[in-house]
């Protein structure tokens, strides 16, 4: 696997780049081993925490430390997200507050997991109103190409 150890000057930009798009100040510390594999994903002492180029949180980080707004949904739509079908509005049965376009974690009601990461296609409150269709385009799931190279 192609690594590359970035510098401290580029890891202070990566930090300034998380605090903007996450709320997240001083995510990696100087005295973390911060790489880029595969020009894929940024990794951190070895675990995959984001992919790029987008800068997406993998799904290895949200199970460490989930830092994303949420949406819940029931145990009938598991098996349906972790196959990579995006969130109808009829599954989800809870939600965080958040914007359209957020990036946000597809959880389960029962576990509290994360299962996905996916982009919010409308606001929470305009989710709220719906009754059927499409609400979160899922991006990232366990068991997908990435949640396999990241486990690699």
């Amino acid at each position: 696997m192609k690594r590359k150890q970035l510098r401290s000057k580029e890891v202070r930009e990566l930090n300034e780049e998380i605090e903007a798009k996450f709320g997240l100040s001083d995510f990696f510390s100087k005295k973390d081993k911060v790489e880029v594999w595969e020009d894929k994903f940024i990794a951190g002492n070895d675990m995959p925490l984001f992919i790029l180029p987008e800068l997406l949180p993998t799904l290895q980080n949200l199970l460490r430390r989930n830092f994303l707004k949420t949406v819940t949904i029931d145990m009938p739509a598991v098996k349906f997200i972790v196959n990579g079908a995006d969130v109808m509005r009829p599954g989800i049965v809870a939600y965080g507050e958040f914007k359209k376009d957020e990036i946000i974690a597809v959880i389960d009601e029962k576990n509290k997991k994360p299962l996905a990461v996916g982009k919010a296609l409308f606001s929470s409150e305009e989710m709220k109103l719906m009754d059927k269709g499409k609400a979160v385009k899922n991006l990232h799931w366990i068991g997908d190409e990435m949640w396999r190279m990241a486990k690699e």
